[in-house]
């Protein structure tokens, strides 16, 4: 558990971990990346029952994380690493050869903490529903959470997924919608509009909850509220609202950081925004 000052200083570091990784690479998705870190860092800093000193691939008696939009996966590597799953330095070898910090999650590789690969938008949902029915016939009574994109959700498999997790009260189970209102061909409201959100989800038979997403103590609030609604005999999804490329001043709200490498330029300027609150790797 940390205070709401100590994790706002994680998600600075992580914020600028995504950025240098990037630029480092010259590839990959810094946009949603940042729009949602302060969801994984409130995630796995203070609301999720995990142990990164013994991690299992079956994950019992533990909660479970799927990030389905998993071209965010240098967000991910970065709360993974800062909270001890794999050492910090490896930061550095994201979209490397021989990484085992791929652009997309991977298991062949081995990194503790990723239980499934992912970057095939609309399936994670699906694995998500899976492993809760395992907990349920396990009686393992922990948690699943997932992460989706808005525009992942133009895929018809969510849908089914969200249809038959209703059907069948997956109620040990919290999926997370981030909504930026951007995908990597434009804003959402053009390329596929997705009307209200909230009105879909509960026509399906979810229970739902909204929350800002670039609001550290919103999140942890969010969080919270949606575990108290598990066990319910209805699924849980949370419509969080956030702006892609945040913290970053030319970044924000814009489409076209879904996946762009900034510049050295580019990248001195937005580390300035963000001060050191930890340590580089």
């Amino acid at each position: 558990m940390h205070n709401l000052a100590n994790l706002e200083n994680i998600a600075t570091q992580v914020r600028r971990d995504i950025l240098r990784m990037v630029h480092s690479a010259q590839s990959g998705h810094p946009g949603g990346a940042l729009g949602s870190t302060e969801f994984m860092v409130a995630l796995y800093f203070d609301l999720m029952k995990h142990n990164p000193d013994a991690f299992t691939m079956e994950g019992k008696g533990e909660d479970m994380f799927f990030l389905s939009n998993g071209h965010l996966s240098a967000l991910w590597y970065s709360v993974l690493a800062r909270r001890g799953y794999f050492p910090v330095d490896e930061l550095a070898t994201f979209r490397k050869i021989n990484s085992r910090l791929q652009g997309h999650p991977a298991t062949a590789e081995g990194l503790p903490g990723i239980r499934v690969a992912s970057g095939s938008l609309g399936q994670g949902l699906s694995v998500a529903i899976g492993a809760a029915i395992a907990k349920r016939l396990d009686v393992d009574k922990t948690i699943v959470y997932s992460l989706h994109g808005d525009g992942e959700l133009n895929e018809g498999q969510i849908w089914e997924a969200a249809m038959f997790a209703a059907a069948h009260k997956i109620d040990n189970l919290i999926a997370t919608i981030d909504h930026n209102g951007q995908q990597i061909d434009g804003p959402t409201d053009k390329v596929m509009p997705l009307g209200s959100l909230r009105a879909k989800w509960e026509a399906f038979g979810w229970e739902v909850i909204e929350m800002a997403g670039n609001d550290m103590q919103a999140v942890i609030s969010g969080l919270q509220l949606a575990k108290q609604k598990c066990y319910k005999a209805r699924p849980v999804v949370i419509i969080m609202y956030t702006d892609m490329g945040y913290g970053v001043d030319f970044m924000k709200g814009k489409y076209h950081w879904h996946g762009v490498a900034p510049n050295d330029e580019q990248l001195l300027n937005a580390l300035n925004q963000l001060p050191v609150t930890l340590s580089d790797y």
